[in-house]
């Protein structure tokens, strides 16, 4: 039996929707928009806490995407260069926002002596934020968690650990250096642990 021949849109996809994009296909924008879409408003989400905010950061994604479609070189996936883009938009607008006075990361849990050691030892639960995140059950609670980190903490803790940004591409995004990324990190996780100790900590101790 002959085997069909593959063209060359079924082999390559993303080439052919690039190539929409770039003679500017209405129709290849809209499927951009559908495939991606869900996805990047998730992102969004993550990161604005108004709906509206986070729909319009995606529709800057969008556009701002579609502008520079011709700039795009394929040295990674479609889906990664959005998701970038997404959240580039989502920092442009917290920083065009009136800052709020934040609650000092020291204020959170976990407590240390004078000897650097922690006055109540974390208690013992399994799974990362990123997991606890993916847990229906458990997601508000992690969110609630999270956003009530200080923003400068919270945006490192985001951009790490739940979008996977190196620590070199999360620096420059927050226009910080690479040790105050890694320092404030340390410390995020820290007070993230300390919030959900109360909620995962007993739970998975009493499991043993």
């Amino acid at each position: 039996m002959a085997i069909p021949a593959v063209t060359g849109e079924d082999s390559d996809p993303e080439g052919s929707l690039l190539a929409g994009l770039a003679a500017g296909d209405e129709r290849a924008f809209e499927r951009l928009v559908r495939e991606q879409g869900p996805r990047l408003l998730a992102v969004a989400r993550r990161f604005l806490k108004n709906e509206e905010d986070a729909r319009d950061a995606v529709q800057d994604a969008f556009l701002s995407a579609f502008r520079s479609i011709g700039k795009f070189e394929r040295t990674s996936k479609l889906s990664t260069w959005l998701h970038r883009i997404a959240v580039n938009c989502c920092l442009m607008r917290l920083r065009t926002r009136r800052r709020k006075p934040e609650q000092p990361i020291e204020d959170f849990p976990p407590r240390f002596a004078d000897d650097g050691h922690q006055i109540h030892p974390s208690l013992s639960w399994k799974g990362s934020a990123e997991t606890l995140l993916e847990e229906g059950e458990t997601r508000r609670i992690v969110r609630e968690a999270i956003d009530r980190l200080p923003e400068s903490y919270r945006m490192v803790l985001l951009l790490r650990d739940i979008e996977e940004l190196t620590t070199e591409e999360t620096a420059r995004l927050l226009d910080v250096s690479g040790n105050a990324v890694k320092i404030r990190l340390h410390r995020a996780r820290q007070a993230l642990r300390g919030l959900l100790d109360v909620h995962f900590g007993r739970g998975a101790g009493g499991r043993g």
